[in-house]
Formats: structure tokens, C-alpha cells, sequence
């Protein structure tokens, strides 16, 4: 019944979430290592992980009734990435790439080009 939250501001870790939902799906490295994953039996799945980047982080910091959701009355925070990554191989987290970022319902930052 803990609520597990995950971040990416602590500086032990690269920030990109993607990476953090790569490595705890697949218990792996960029690298591919360990081969088998460190500690396999403790993967989740993504949608797990990108619960814990969310729901639960906005719980963790007391916001859950204006962050982590899309739902009526909270922030429009979201991001719009190159790949729907429930339904690809963990491997392909890795090249999927954010395209836009919304944060308060206003347009914070859209890459270049979306190819």
C-alpha cells in the first residue's frame, strides 16, 4: 500500500525520465547491462513507472489535487512524445523523443523539428 514516487531532479541520476522509466522496466543501463537486468524480479511494467513519475510524485509533494492526473480542475502539465510508450519494446524508450511539453496549459517548449 506505499505510494512509490519517482523523480528526476535528484543529481545522483540523469534527469530524463524516460531513461528512469527504461531502467526500471528493464532493471538494465543505456548500456543493455547487467545482461538480464540487476535484480530482475523487481522490474515493473511502464505503466507502473510512468504512474510513479506522476500520480504518485504529485502525492509525494502534496499536489495531487492540482498535479499527476489530466482531470478536470487540475494543471494541464503533460508532454507529447514521438512514440506511445505503452505499447513499444523497452528498448525503443530509449530513441522516443519528447515533441512538445505543456505545463499549465501553456506551451513551454516544442522541438524543432518532429521527424
Amino acid at each position: 500500500g506505499a505510494v512509490q514516487a519517482f523523480g528526476s531532479d535528484y543529481p545522483v541520476y540523469p534527469m530524463d525520465p524516460l531513461l528512469g522509466i527504461y531502467t526500471a522496466v528493464t532493471r538494465q543501463t543505456r548500456a543493455g547491462t547487467p545482461a538480464g537486468g540487476w535484480y530482475p524480479q523487481n522490474r515493473i511494467g511502464v505503466e507502473a513507472a510512468l504512474t510513479h513519475y506522476t500520480r504518485d510524485a504529485a502525492y509525494a509533494e502534496f499536489e495531487e489535487s492540482v498535479k499527476g492526473t489530466i482531470s478536470p480542475g487540475k494543471y494541464a502539465d503533460f508532454v507529447v512524445l514521438s512514440r506511445d510508450i505503452l505499447a513499444i519494446p523497452p528498448a525503443e524508450l530509449l530513441d522516443t523523443r519528447v515533441l512538445l511539453t505543456v505545463m499549465g496549459g501553456r506551451e513551454t517548449w516544442r522541438a524543432a523539428s518532429t521527424e
